[in-house]
């Protein structure tokens, strides 16, 4: 049987990067567990990569269709935005190990929906300054930067990932990422590593 490795973390924690380097890592054979988003797709962003880019109306049909796993929704700037998971039968633990990214609401719900014993949560802690930095430097990448949004985001993950939340959900072991990605990589590959060899 698989697990479903799932990275969470404050925004520009680092998150996407070290979700894309650990899906071309061959040693650890993971296969990517794509999230639906109704927010518009960003610069060098591609539909069914980062996410399924999907509007209200589709969303509405899989709710209706008991396909939704777990769903969010913010409320920004632009009007909300909604994150879920959707069952369209792309999920399939008995054949493999899966790599995801989301929230901490997201991975209580999906420890809910497929067991405890098959989510492992991969959580990445970066330290504050950088990761303002890094949010900036970003968004002002942007065709349209939208430094509202950046910095309510930004306030929201402090209370959203807070120590007392992350006890709730059992996230005791944290991935300082603060210095060189490969060194925080590293380390997250051999935790991956031990949990699938703890498997068979």
């Amino acid at each position: 049987m698989g697990k479903l490795f799932y990275i969470m973390g404050k925004s520009a924690s680092g998150k996407d990067h070290i979700y894309e380097a650990l899906l071309r890592d061959p040693a650890l054979g993971l296969s990517p567990l794509v999230l639906y988003t109704t927010r518009p797709i960003r610069q060098n962003e591609r539909d069914g990569r980062e996410y399924h880019f999907v509007d209200q109306e589709k969303m509405v049909r899989l709710r209706l269709a008991g396909r939704i796993i777990e769903e969010r929704v913010y409320d920004t700037v632009f009007g909300p935005w909604y994150y879920f998971t959707a069952d369209e039968g792309q999920i399939r633990l008995d054949r493999a190990d899966y790599l995801g990214i989301g929230t901490l609401e997201s991975f209580q719900n999906l420890k809910k929906y497929f067991g405890e014993d098959k989510i492992c949560p991969v959580y990445i802690e970066t330290e504050d300054g950088i990761r303002l930095r890094r949010a900036l430097q970003r968004e002002e990448k942007q065709k349209a930067p939208a430094y509202g949004e950046m910095c309510r985001r930004f306030l929201a993950d402090c209370e959203d990932f807070s120590e007392e939340n992350l006890r709730r959900a059992g996230i005791v072991r944290k991935f300082r990422n603060n210095g060189p990605l490969e060194d925080c990589l590293k380390e997250i590959a051999g935790y991956i590593a031990a949990e699938k060899n703890a498997v068979s």
